[in-house]
């Protein structure tokens, strides 16, 4: 069973409509698709019912959201002008690329948004996985979302409204009046989906309130809030309601009089809604596979991490841009010209008269700011896997079963895989970091195994490969597969004794790199010492007696924050 495409879109196109009649009430929109034909169709209506929006990207300086000094003609008049920013005056905006939009930038724009000034924010939502989508803080504080996906455009439809009739609707909007019991019935809906947002309850009534207000109708009924709980409930419900839901009993005792505190736009005349018809509502919108897993499991699944992404770096040459700072120039800096004359321009006045000889515009070291960029490493995960006795055949089939499904993801992830085998005397780099399915296969199918267990090697040989990964710029991670007994100590040593000690050593030497790791124990039993020598690597100890390939990579991935 699959939703309408037809229905799908003359929700959204509902959803554009009443957006534009009461933008500060309802915030804006959340538009989940892909750049193509069936968005530009969705999209093509934006323009004539919001014929000033602004289209804003990620890299949007604070200077552009907020205003501040305009350099040019600051320049050129002798005296400090001021330029406006976007969130000074109500102004529908257009974000695209919002998946990739920072926590800063969001919360700076849910700022303005709360601020009630009337801005409406689109999201243009291009994310392909589900772990890439638009920030939290804003699409809460949306009113509507609008999936495409799987839409072809020749499905899609267009909801013809004449600007004249949004005008209009602007003006009845105020006069619009709701009827008493109207938010209690929302609020008690919201919550039986699991909605805890007191924003949603709101939104609800604002789009009401808009439909309404669209309909030429003086009080909000049943139509506008069976389509107000449609357009902003269906998409945040996380369970369904309980079916044994009971009543409150009704109290027979006769109220006393009390002086009226009603709201302006509140109509004191009763609306009687049935209990189940708000249920029903937003019931009847969901699409089959979330109703499914809602009734199944009680809670959507969300998006979840970076989705394996390596660490976040700021550096001066090359990354995505950060706003500047204030710094020095020492040979490895870059200078941001623009901050510089912005920084250094309402001083020119001050400076102009200590120093009346000197011409053009005065800096000082103060006012010199830096370029800030933020780079994304590829992330490398390090197998170090026990090669010794009778079990390694089993160990090692994990470990490169483990290998080929995380590499399988590899481009996706960012990911590279190293694997290091450690038995006899000494560990050996089996395969560099890769992200080659076909080098890795070739690599690992002659792999050896059988002898000692030089664990305090393997650790060794894992720690100075993370270290040479981290200085070509990778995100380092060690995992280590193995049952825990260290029976061979480094070069130089003899005994059982000797090898723990190095084996210790070793993991405090992993532990002062700051290296995530986890340790993956194969024994039958949990091994007490290898958990021990966890606590002093500080990695995750993951008892996996019986894992199997894809438990194995399961099990590393959560572990390692993947």
């Amino acid at each position: 069973m699959k939703e309408d495409p037809t229905a799908i879109q003359v929700q959204g196109q509902l959803a554009l409509t009443l957006l534009a009649v009461d933008p500060a009430g309802l915030g804006g929109l959340h538009l989940r698709a892909r750049a193509g034909p069936v968005r530009d169709m969705f999209c093509a209506p934006i323009k004539t019912i919001f014929p000033t929006a602004r289209r804003i990207a990620p890299s949007i300086s604070d200077l552009q959201l907020f205003g501040g000094v305009d350099i040019g003609e600051t320049l050129t008049r002798g005296h400090v002008i001021r330029a406006k920013g976007i969130l000074e005056t109500p102004t529908p905006l257009v974000f695209t690329m919002a998946e990739r939009c920072e926590p800063g930038l969001a919360a700076r724009l849910a700022q303005g948004l709360d601020a009630g000034i009337g801005h409406a924010l689109i999201l243009l939502d291009e994310g392909a996985e589900d772990d890439e989508i638009a920030p939290t803080t804003l699409t809460e504080r949306l009113a509507f979302r609008v999936d495409l996906e799987g839409l072809r455009h020749v499905a899609v439809a267009q909801l013809v409204m004449d600007n004249a009739d949004i005008d209009a609707a602007k003006v009845r909007l105020a006069a619009v009046m709701t009827p008493k019991e109207v938010p209690t019935a929302l609020a008690v809906t919201a919550a039986r989906f699991g909605i805890d947002s007191l924003r949603a309850p709101l939104m609800a009534l604002a789009a009401a309130r808009a439909n309404a207000a669209l309909n030429s109708r003086k009080t909000v009924n049943e139509d506008d809030l069976q389509i107000a709980v449609q357009l902003v409930y269906a998409h945040r419900a996380t369970q369904m309601p309980a079916e044994d839901d009971t009543p409150e009993p009704e109290d027979d005792t006769q109220p006393e009089d009390t002086p009226d505190t009603q709201s302006p736009d509140q109509d004191n005349s009763e609306l009687n809604l049935p209990d189940e018809l708000l249920i029903d509502a937003v019931k009847a919108i969901l699409p089959f596979d979330v109703l499914a897993i809602l009734e199944g499991s009680g809670r959507v699944k969300t998006a979840s991490g970076s989705g394996g992404a390596g660490q976040k770096k700021q550096g001066n040459r090359r990354g995505r841009p950060l706003p500047s700072r204030a710094g020095r120039l020492d040979g490895g800096n870059r200078i941001d010209l623009v901050a510089t004359l912005r920084a250094a321009v309402p001083w020119q006045t001050i400076r102009r008269k200590q120093t009346p000889d000197r011409t053009g515009v005065l800096i000082r070291p103060s006012d010199i700011h830096v370029k800030v960029f933020q780079e994304v490493s590829d992330r490398l995960v390090i197998f170090a896997v026990d090669a010794s006795g009778s079990a390694a055949v089993a160990r090692l089939s994990e470990a490169k079963g483990a290998v080929e499904l995380m590499l399988a993801d590899a481009y996706a992830r960012r990911d590279h895989v190293a694997l290091i085998a450690f038995r006899g005397e000494s560990a050996d780099l089996i395969l560099p970091p890769t992200r080659s399915l076909v080098q890795t296969k070739r690599r690992l199918a002659g792999l050896p195994g059988g002898g000692g267990t030089p664990l305090a090697s393997g650790l060794k040989a894992a720690a100075e490969l993370a270290q040479r990964a981290r200085a070509q710029g990778l995100s380092p991670s060690i995992a280590v597969l193995t049952d825990g007994r260290a029976n061979v100590p480094l070069p130089g040593k003899t005994g059982r004794a000797a090898a723990n000690e190095d084996a210790q050593a070793m993991a405090r030497h992993v532990r002062s790199l700051g290296i995530p790791s986890a340790m993956i124990d194969t024994s039958v039993r949990p091994h007490r010492d290898l958990r021990a020598l966890c606590d002093i690597m500080n990695a995750q100890y993951i008892p996996l007696p019986r894992a199997d390939a894809k438990g194995l990579s399961r099990a590393i991935e959560t572990a390692l924050g993947g």
